[in-house]
């Protein structure tokens, strides 16, 4: 049946009235589809315009009124609406206009006369900061521009600058005013300071506003922009590659941009300026003009920027650009030799930078055609520097394997295998030069880390190494020979480069590393080879107890553990749990050892000071020294260069430094906390594992607000209900529960978190267990979760168990159980009174359970007994009279007429029984009787 459209305008009126905003636009919006009447259908989109209003969807509202207006041009309502519309819209003078209209139509309606009043104030208010804004631009970059101006009137005209440049109406009016410009001349002026405060406030009016951000990349250009971030002063090169990054931002849609009358329906094609400011930054990695920051700069914006945030996105567009365009320049850069005079500008940083983005790329492609045309140009590129005759060139092209076995480890691998390159390597290693043999060593202990080649190495390699540690002169070199040997010994499954020429001295070697690590100054680049030097000498249990003793060596570590670098985390991470003993260990099963003594097999003995007590003593010393501030900062490291190994690392040092109780403050203090969340929710299974067992551990007995505060604790709640599985061990699952416990018992947000995320069936599943700490654990946990109301209605819902476990539960011979168990039926009768009713039918068993919890010698379980009591009287009168024709009643009784201080709680929990009782009816005073 057709619906009539003035019914349906009704049907709209009466919502509208009824406050229903919502249904009253839809009925208008159906009377309009159906409608043929113009004057009806101009009263239709002046009422919806109403419902818009009311909704604050200012655009639609004013849009609507508007159609109303033109089908009647003398519309008051339509034309007053607008105008309420297209002040909150912020177009002042257009609502003006309207208010305007209708004053004139009714110029005794006092409503129409205060909205003219008050828009036309507000007009005035708003031009008289716009002149103030402008007037005040002015002057500051008069200041600015003139050299004879007080240094502090410089220095407060750029800040006022850079805060103006932030704010939306202020970067508007800058730019408006030829602030760009004028911000040019700033940064022409070579002084720092205001090329700092001009390239601050450029990138506070690019923030958020696309258009406006494409405007100052063509006025300043890119080249000037690159120019500029090349500079060797850091905090130039740092302001101006935020202020490229800003852009970029812009341009790839990543800005919260807030779009402005018409320009919404402006598309901006930016793909253009993206790949101009792409091949400007490869440009840059190879240009000797451009600082070893800048180059820094440029390779972080293309880390950052061109591989895909998300894999599920199938555009790798700019991925597939770089390698086509700008693959050869990385490599050239990762193929650089600092000590050749035609080296670019590096810093420690470069090259490694440079590794990092040659492994994002190559992680960024989608197909194996994709993989084989990457492999293609690195061969070809590397094939073009070996040259017999030029030594020099042929050096480039093993640094640059050496570089992508740092990045793409299975590509480097694979170059590793083209004609001549193990040979040449270890050719170099036998050089008279010392260059030769510092890239070749190298080279060799980053190949080395696969047994086929290692197996190659050792046979070819490992003399020559020994060799050049014995001989050379050179510390850079004889460094890396020591680390060489090391690797050599941990790949090949054996310490036979160790073996075969320290002769057990790993003491002396280690002493040699830690005297490296020392000395400041080594480059950083050195001094990492002395960290992982130290990561496979501390396995030696008197290597590691020496090196936890040596406070210089210990905080030159954790120095240089600040420092992107790949490498240095993982050993860093490597050596501390090497010292905390927190790698996996084989249990020896007492009978196989006596077995193989019997028949004279060797039987690996422990360490003395691989011992409990040694153990905890270099713990100890490790959190005095500053462990945790140390591994804090390791976690903020960029995921390219914090593997997930390294993170597994991690989190074991972290279990091994909570393990006291006592020590837990002080990781809460130096941010221990903070720094486990991301470990237990990404990087290895057994990582994760480990990271929520450490966070377990602190949350079991610290003040939630303090060791996670703010919106931390919530962020905690799903790494502690991932340990509670049966594939976990019982402590794991103990001390999850604990910590769910502290959590539930802080707020109702908590509690609702928990509940979320789906950890009820797993708590009640530990209410079941055998283990006596597990099912007290898990019955505190539900003891306070029960304060929740959803899982109050879980209790009340039929076809479920989970009361007359509770009520069982009363009934153990365990105090602590009964405790919490009763603590949690005493809140659930408090809070449904269902549940009094349905507490007697779960059980048989459930009056003899009340009455044993109501004479209980411990005074906590006898209170919440007579609590249940109490609220199973005051349910109802049946219920109370069940219980008065029992036994509980002289129970009742009996509590009641004690006089015991200590126990006033409790009678007077029991008289209140009675009392209700009376009240009913059923029993009489004593008086009475």
């Amino acid at each position: 049946q057709m619906e009539d459209p003035v019914q349906l305008k009704e049907e709209g009126n009466k919502y509208f009235q009824a406050n229903d905003y919502e249904k009253a636009a839809q009925s208008y919006t159906r009377a309009m589809k159906l409608n043929k009447d113009k004057v009806l259908q101009g009263v239709l989109y002046r009422n919806r315009a109403a419902c818009f209003l009311k909704k604050e969807e200012f655009a639609k509202a004013a849009s609507d009124a508007s159609r109303a207006i033109d089908i009647n041009a003398s519309d008051i309502k339509a034309l007053y609406r607008r105008s309420q519309a297209l002040e909150k819209l912020g177009k002042l003078d257009q609502a003006f206009k309207d208010a305007q209209k209708c004053a004139t139509m009714e110029p005794r309606n006092r409503n129409f006369q205060e909205t003219l009043r008050r828009l036309g104030a507000n007009i005035q208010e708003k031009l008289r900061i716009q002149f103030s804004t402008d007037s005040r631009v002015q002057k500051m970059f008069e200041i600015l521009l003139d050299e004879n101006s007080e240094k502090e009137k410089r220095e407060k005209a750029a800040n006022n600058l850079i805060v103006l440049g932030r704010e939306e109406a202020g970067a508007e009016r800058i730019f408006q005013n030829n602030g760009v410009s004028l911000l040019l001349q700033l940064i022409e002026t070579k002084n720092p300071e205001l090329i700092l405060a001009a390239v601050r406030t450029l990138s506070g009016m690019c923030t958020g506003h696309m258009a406006r951000a494409i405007a100052i990349l063509h006025c300043l250009g890119i080249d000037n922009i690159c120019m500029w971030m090349s500079v060797d002063n850091e905090e130039i090169s740092l302001a101006v590659c935020n202020l490229l990054q800003t852009i970029t931002d812009c341009l790839l849609g990543q800005g919260k941009e807030e779009h402005h009358g018409k320009e919404e329906a402006v598309v901006l094609d930016t793909k253009k300026d993206l790949k101009m400011i792409t091949m400007r930054l490869l440009d840059m990695l190879i240009s000797k003009k451009v600082s070893g920051q800048g180059r820094d700069r440029a390779l972080n914006l293309l880390n950052k920027n061109i591989p895909r945030k998300d894999l599920k996105d199938h555009d790798n567009s700019r991925t597939i650009f770089v390698i086509d365009n700008g693959l050869k320049k990385i490599l050239k850069v990762v193929g650089q030799i600092p000590a050749l005079p035609d080296c670019l500008p590096l810093t420690d940083n470069t090259q490694l930078t440079a590794s990092v983005l040659l492994n994002k790329l190559y992680d960024d492609l989608r197909c194996d055609p994709e993989r084989d045309n990457y492999r293609m140009i690195c061969e070809e590129y590397i094939k073009s520097k070996i040259d017999p005759q030029d030594m020099d060139k042929t050096l480039h092209a093993i640094q640059m394997v050496s570089g992508v076995l740092q990045g793409p480890f299975d590509l480097g691998n694979k170059l590793l295998g083209m004609k001549g390159v193990m040979e040449m390597m270890v050719a170099l290693c036998g050089s008279e030069r010392e260059i030769d043999q510092l890239v070749a060593v190298e080279a060799l202990i980053h190949a080395s880390t696969k047994l086929s080649r290692a197996t190659f190495i050792i046979s070819n390699g490992v003399t020559l190494l020994k060799e050049i540690y014995k001989k050379t002169k050179n510390e850079k070199i004889k460094i890396r020979a020591l680390v060489g040997l090391c690797k050599l010994g941990s790949a090949g499954g054996t310490d036979y480069g160790l073996r075969q020429f320290a002769e057990g001295s790993t003491g002396k070697l280690a002493r040699q590393c830690r005297k490296w690590l020392c000395n400041t100054s080594i480059d950083t680049r050195t001094r990492k080879w002395a960290v992982e030097g130290l990561a496979y000498l501390t396995f030696d249990a008197d290597v590691k107890d020496d090196f936890v003793e040596d406070e210089p060596a210990l905080q030159a570590m954790f120095e240089l553990a600040k420092t992107s670098d790949k490498t240095i985390l993982y050993s860093v991470a490597s050596a501390l749990v090497n010292c905390t003993n927190s790698y996996d260990t084989k249990e020896l099963v007492p009978e196989l050892v006596q077995l193989a003594k019997f028949s004279k097999q060797h039987v690996p003995e422990m360490h003395p000071k691989d011992k409990k007590d040694f153990v905890v003593k270099r713990v100890k010393r490790l959190l005095k020294a500053g462990v945790v501030s140390a591994l804090a900062c390791m976690v903020k490291a960029d995921s390219a260069i914090l593997t997930d190994q390294s993170k597994e690392l991690i989190a074991r040092v972290f279990l091994a430094l909570c393990e006291d109780p006592k020590d837990r403050g002080t990781i809460v203090a130096q941010g221990g906390g903070k720094a486990l969340i991301p470990l237990a929710v990404e990087g290895t299974d057994t990582g994760k594992i480990k990271a929520s067992h450490a966070l377990a551990k602190i949350a079991a007995i610290s003040n939630p607000d303090i060791a996670f505060p703010g919106e931390r604790v919530y962020e905690v709640v799903r790494p502690l209900i991932s340990l509670l599985n049966t594939e976990r061990d019982g402590l794991q699952n103990y001390e999850a529960l604990v910590g769910l416990t502290n959590f539930s018992g802080r707020s109702d947000k908590l509690r609702m978190k928990i509940v979320k995320e789906k950890a009820l069936p797993d708590i009640e599943n530990y209410m079941f267990e055998n283990h006596d700490q597990l099912r007290q654990a898990a019955t505190e946990c539900m003891c306070n979760l029960v304060v929740n109301e959803e899982v109050q209605q879980r209790f009340v819902a039929s076809g479920n168990d989970r009361l007359k476990l509770v009520v069982l539960l009363c009934g153990e011979d365990d105090e602590k159980v009964q405790v919490a168990a009763a603590g949690a039926l005493a809140i659930l009768t408090a809070a449904q009174k269902k549940l009094c009713s349905k507490m007697t039918e779960v059980t048989t068993q459930w009056l003899e359970i009340l009455q044993r919890l109501c004479l209980h010698d411990n005074m906590k379980v006898q209170h919440r007994g007579l609590v249940i009591a109490l609220n199973l009287i005051s349910a109802n009168k049946e219920l109370a009279k069940k219980l008065v024709e029992s036994e509980l009643l002289e129970i009742l009784t009996y509590v009641g007429k004690q006089d015991d201080p200590k126990k006033q709680d409790i009678i007077n929990v029991a008289r209140d029984c009675l009392t209700k009782c009376m009240d009913y009816g059923l029993i009489k005073p004593l008086s009475q009787a």
